[in-house]
């Protein structure tokens, strides 16, 4: 048992100084054990380590115990002499079954099992270190095209690139020895495969294989222009497979035990949560990367809060303003005896980070513009002495290690998804990027992620784009200069989210257009082989065929490059290139089928469209837009499942996709699914508060639930957004009569018949379905029945709102453009407030409104004024039974007369007998009436 309990401690000690190698500790590695003996497989695995930790990645894959594993002589090269893909295969699928024999080998037991699995491991993270170097941290010469030093054949990158692109995305620009992640790769999952195949004794002993995986996995998520499902779902098993081994302080504790300093307990879990919180954010789950950044802060002992203090911005600024500074709180070891000098207002152990200090990185900077790097702050040191502005050297921040410093810029990272992109989010970021401007000593992969969140904010202001031009052309002078060495950069270059070197020169070119350096721009697109940007530099030339030449002599050097067949394609409008495209990748190009399916949908195939969506979205279901643009096609194609579906995908990866929103709030009103449109409705209209359609499609369906609060609120935002010159009569129609349902125990008297009537689908606005890939696609819009009413003799608090608001909303109307029937409803509504009286008055204006000569030969006309009519003599009537008055029933016999002499054209219809029966009632009242008066006295 105690043998056993060694060896697992040898593991795991070996397992730890290869973790160290990308961590942020600065103590040096704790030594081999010596209770061990010095056997040739450990001393093998001792060499290796030390040369990974020296940065000499090449001559670990190179070396005679690398060769040794895979039973490499001269020979075996000679048999893989083909400069084709076939070739390629083969030589890596020899080498994992060389590596499985060598692994598995039956003459050993389970612990050299385990051993051999570390060493493969060594391999693995050498080749893995190496593509890094290549690729994120640099310098980039010293390393071979093929990891194993073989034959460096061309036609070996492209077949892994094949294997990278598999995932169904396109790589990013020019990536470099793309042989050695794959190579890593392969080597960690055939590893972690006969881990898992063994005994548990090693796996425990090798736990930390799920962590690379997740490394390498995500890196090559890094260097693919899209983001990949296929890719994804791995880094989910794999991630979490970490987190249940290394996912506490205990866990990390037990596991290691007590050769692990306080500094690496800290840094490895502080570096586990950050990397699990940029492995989210780059697949755009903002929610879940705050917290594993939220678990990072706190596991790094920091507190942070961001202050006001009064500074200077500029060089020539006379008073000073305010200005956004950071605060951290530290409880680390490192920063508890730090005697700082700070404001008053801030505790004693606070360091107020945002200060301009002196700085080795700054010099000279603020000479390029006279917006100072750091604002220059004033601080009351002496309660007898005024406010004393700091200048460059007052003070000193709080020293901050490389994990809090991480900890610190990856706030930007949450700043720049979770606030709006305007120049207020770049001030919001300047507190955390100065934090790190002011510290005296900091990492070399964390102060190039420092400087490149800074030139992002300082290429928006025109005042500072110049110092931003300048400090990016150093930082790539920088990434590409032979010092600092290797080992020195790829500490904790995992833990930030660093671009990639061509992505990173492609920033620098598009700053370079920006700044109307085209020419030089295009140098650098060429060389990193963006060719969509070149294209869009040759185009502002004017030189469009230049491009298309360029592009074309790289084809007759690569022309089994789909990249470049889908630029040609591009620039060309040519579909035979991206069936070219298809061709040369195996089918498996989902860049060629998504143009291809959107050259179908412009010349109007729909169903092609729709197919060729289908199968991109297949290869790479994670490819912003595309489950939009799927939702389209089927829409136009008439498979309104399949659009539902579509939509339903898209807000699934982008929550705030309005016009995905309103698409599925339109389909399910199709459906005549009220309530499920009305929550899309209510999501659209979240980020599409500006839209007429969308408040008036809410309202429609609002009314359809019941809900109508709802409905009346969103006709309000119609009538401000349009001017009052959108009126939705018919729902207007259907919300009075609800509400008369509502405060009235009997059916109140119908002045239009027909129009009471709930109204059905066919009534349709057909502008409701929009998108920002099609926005002519078209969508009926229904109204469904009116949902049950109340039934009760008061009118209820609820009810006595509703009743206001609809009068606001009528109100709103009639002051400005009052049609015969909005006359009509808010005479309903006048009633409905007992307000006779003006209820009068506003029948009287919509009779007036119908009349007219043309009345006289117009039959549906006569039949509304007709009713109106009916209406306003009844209600005349009320009156005069209310105040005893002659006046009002004279009025409306005077007008009923007029009706029946002018309208006999009309006899044999409804509305005149209505007409007649009225004029008999009202001549009733008036015989009644004189009967009640009381005599008249002569005098």
């Amino acid at each position: 048992m105690a043998e056993h309990q060694h060896h697992l401690h040898l593991l795991r000690h070996y397992e730890l100084r290869l973790l160290r190698c990308t961590t942020a500790t600065q103590k040096p590695h704790p030594p081999t054990p010596q209770s061990y003996p010095a056997t040739p497989l450990h001393t093998v695995i001792t060499d290796a380590l030390d040369l990974i930790e020296a940065g000499r990645y090449a001559e670990v894959l190179s070396s005679g115990a690398t060769r040794n594993i895979f039973g490499i002589e001269e020979e075996f090269f000679s048999e893989f002499s083909d400069d084709s893909v076939n070739c390629a295969d083969g030589f890596y699928s020899e080498l994992m079954n060389r590596m499985g024999s060598f692994s598995v080998e039956e003459s050993v037991n389970e612990v050299e099992r385990g051993f051999r699995a570390v060493l493969v491991m060594c391999i693995a993270v050498s080749a893995f270190l190496g593509f890094t170097q290549c690729n994120l941290t640099g310098p980039l010469d010293g390393m071979p095209l093929c990891p194993l030093n073989a034959n460096s054949f061309k036609e070996w990158e492209n077949w892994a690139r094949i294997q990278l692109m598999s995932s169904g995305s396109d790589l990013f620009g020019k990536t470099y020895n793309l042989q050695y992640i794959v190579f890593a790769k392969m080597l960690l999952m055939r590893t972690k495969d006969i881990l898992f195949e063994g005994s548990f004794t090693s796996m425990e002993g090798v736990r930390s294989i799920s962590w690379w995986l997740a490394r390498v996995i995500l890196f090559q998520q890094k260097v693919l222009d899209e983001r990949s499902s296929s890719l994804f779902d791995l880094l989910q098993v794999f991630i979490g497979e970490t987190f249940h081994h290394f996912g506490t302080l205990e866990k990390v504790s037990n596991y290691w035990g007590a050769e692990l300093h306080e500094e690496d307990l800290i840094s490895i879990i502080s570096m586990l949560h950050l990397e699990a919180g940029i492995l989210e954010y780059t697949y755009g789950r903002i929610d879940s990367s705050r917290l594993y950044f939220e678990s990072a802060e706190v596991a790094s002992g920091l507190e942070l809060s961001v202050t006001g203090v009064l500074g200077f911005r500029t060089v020539h600024q006379v008073e000073p303003k305010a200005q956004l500074v950071l605060v951290a709180n530290t409880s680390t070891s490192n920063s508890r005896d730090t005697c700082l000098s700070t404001i008053p207002e801030l505790p004693a152990n606070a360091s107020k980070i945002g200060e301009n200090n002196s700085c080795v990185h700054q010099n000279g900077k603020d000479e390029v513009s006279d917006v100072l790097m750091m604002p220059r702050l004033l601080q009351n040191d002496n309660p007898g002495i005024g406010a004393q502005c700091i200048q460059n050297g007052g003070t000193t921040a709080v020293p901050l290690n490389a994990i809090q410093q991480g900890v610190i810029l990856a706030q930007c990272l949450l700043i720049e998804k979770c606030t709006r992109h305007d120049e207020m989010q770049r001030w919001e970021m300047a507190p955390y990027i100065e934090a790190i401007d002011s510290q005296q000593s900091f990492i070399f992969i964390v102060r190039c992620f420092c400087d490149i969140l800074r030139i992002r904010w300082e290429s928006s202001r025109s005042h500072t784009k110049e110092r931003a031009l300048l400090m990016m052309d150093e930082l790539v002078q920088r990434i590409y200069a032979c010092s600092p060495g290797v080992a020195q950069r790829i500490h904790f270059c995992y833990g930030v989210y660093l671009p990639t070197i061509h992505a990173l020169r492609k920033e620098y070119g598009e700053l370079l257009v920006s700044c109307g350096l085209i020419g030089e721009a295009i140098k650098i697109f060429e060389q990193i082989e963006l060719w969509n940007n070149l294209i869009d530099c040759y185009c502002l030339l004017g030189k469009k065929a230049a491009a298309v030449e360029l592009i074309k002599a790289r084809l007759s050097e690569m022309p089994s490059d789909p990249r470049l067949w889908c630029s040609l394609g591009d620039v060309t409008n040519d579909d035979a290139c991206y069936d070219k495209a298809l061709e040369v990748s195996n089918n498996r190009s989902a860049r060629a089928k998504r143009s291809l399916a959107r050259s179908a949908y412009n010349r109007g195939d729909y169903d092609m469209s729709k197919t060729l969506w289908e199968s991109a979205m297949a290869l790479n279901s994670l490819y912003p837009g595309g489950w939009f643009a799927l939702g389209a096609a089927a829409l136009k194609a008439r498979d309104i499942e399949k659009a539902l579906d579509g939509f339903t995908r898209a807000v699934q990866l982008d929550p705030e996709n309005g016009e995905a929103w309103n698409n599925i709030a339109c389909l399910h009103m199709i459906k005549k699914k009220s309530k499920e449109s009305f929550i899309a409705f209510k999501e659209a209209l979240k980020f599409k508060r500006d839209s007429w359609q969308l408040w008036e499609n809410y309202s429609q369906v609002a009314a359809d639930i019941g809900n109508i609060r709802q409905a009346l609120e969103a006709t309000l935002m119609v009538l401000e957004l349009t001017n009052n010159k959108r009126i939705d009569s018919e729902l207007l129609e259907r919300i009075t009569l609800e509400m008369e349902k509502r405060t009235s125990t009997r059916q109140p008297v119908s002045s239009d018949k027909k129009t009471r009537q709930p109204v059905s689908s066919e009534g349709a606005n057909n502008d409701s379905c929009t998108g920002s890939a099609h926005p002519s696609d078209p969508n009926v819009i229904h109204v469904g029945d009116s949902t049950s009413s109340e039934s009760g003799m008061g009118i209820s608090r609820e009810n006595e709102n509703l009743v206001e608001v609809l009068g606001k909303v009528l109100q709103k109307i009639v002051r400005s453009a009052g049609g015969a029937d909005i006359w009509g409803l808010y005479a309903r509504w006048l009633k409905l407030k007992g307000d006779l009286t003006m209820c009068s008055e506003a029948l009287l204006k919509q009779v007036r409104s119908y009349q007219g000569s043309d009345m006289w030969k117009d039959k549906d006309r006569f039949k509304k004024f007709a009713d109106a009519s009916v209406e306003l003599c009844n209600v005349y009537m009320e009156i005069s039974s209310s105040t005893g008055s002659r006046r009002e029933l004279l009025a409306a016999e005077m007008h009923l007369r007029n009706i029946v002499k002018q309208g006999e054209s009309f006899s044999d219809t409804e509305e005149f007998k209505d007409v007649e029966a009225c004029l008999v009632e009202v001549k009733m009242k008036l015989e009644s009436n004189l009967e009640r008066a009381p005599p008249v006295v002569m005098k």
